[in-house]
């Protein structure tokens, strides 16, 4: 005997309340998504209002070394567009590529100009031959066109500016309170390390212990030092327990012999 086939009734639930999707309210949903809309297309046609090309470059900052049309160049081959949607960043980046800018502000200005402010390089240092450095001892120009005299002349390898620079604003306040002005530092390829005094008189430090042979002249050599600066050519403090001075008279002249007389590293 075939049973004939019986409907599956589908369970309504025992309240009466309608399913999940039934209670949505569609045509809420549906004003709600046009308002979304709605609110993106008038925020872009507000951008396009808005969006004018830029027609004016506001400058500030003190202007030493950096001249305006140089910024002004710099502003006009990255700017492509209106003001809305001009990369600011890219502007800022493309001026701080300048020679003597240290860093660059870079804000719109409604409803047609960019404002730029810029803070100059403040040279601490003379690099090598031509080189300039600041003082967190980065290397902002390679080839100056004028090296200031004053400035002390820091010198080694390609990519040790920032260690040579630390090594001098680790001495200069030291070897100034023994009476003594730093003018220079220089790293050879070697990695041997020399510090220059005014008058021209070269501390040796070798490639070892750097940092407690400068110390150890600071407090043994420095006075002897303060006193006849005019006579001393060299300090060498490559020894084990003493230093050699040389002078600028006929010899040098051994300063707190040891046994051993050969300067280490």
């Amino acid at each position: 005997m075939v049973l004939p086939w019986k409907k599956r009734n589908r369970r309504q639930p025992a309240n009466g309340d309608p399913g999940p999707l039934e209670r949505l309210n569609w045509r809420a949903l549906a004003t709600a998504a046009g308002i979304a809309v709605g609110g993106v297309a008038v925020a872009w046609l507000l951008l396009m209002a808005l969006d004018r090309p830029v027609r004016r470059v506001l400058l500030e900052g003190a202007f030493q070394r950096v001249s305006p049309p140089e910024i002004e160049s710099a502003v006009v081959e990255v700017v492509k567009g209106g003001l809305a949607t001009v990369n600011l960043d890219r502007v800022r980046e493309r001026i701080e590529r300048i020679d003597w800018v240290d860093r660059a502000v870079v804000q719109r200005r409604w409803p047609d100009a960019i404002r730029v402010a810029i803070t100059e390089q403040v040279a601490a240092a003379r690099w090598n031959e031509s080189g300039l450095l600041n003082a967190r001892g980065e290397l902002f120009i390679r080839n100056a066109r004028y090296l200031p005299s004053e400035l002390p002349l820091l010198q080694g390898p390609d990519g040790s500016e920032g260690v040579v620079a630390q090594l001098y604003l680790d001495s200069q306040g030291l070897l100034a309170e023994s009476g003594l002005r730093l003018t220079g530092v220089r790293l050879d390829e070697r990695g041997a390390w020399e510090i220059e005094l005014a008058n021209g008189v070269v501390v040796k430090l070798g490639r070892q212990a750097v940092t407690d042979r400068l110390d150890r002249f600071i407090h043994l050599a420095s006075p002897l030092v303060a006193k006849r600066l005019a006579e001393i050519k060299y300090v060498d403090m490559r020894y084990t327990n003493g230093f050699s001075v040389g002078w600028n008279a006929r010899s040098a002249v051994a300063v707190a012999p040891q046994e051993d007389a050969t300067p280490d590293a």
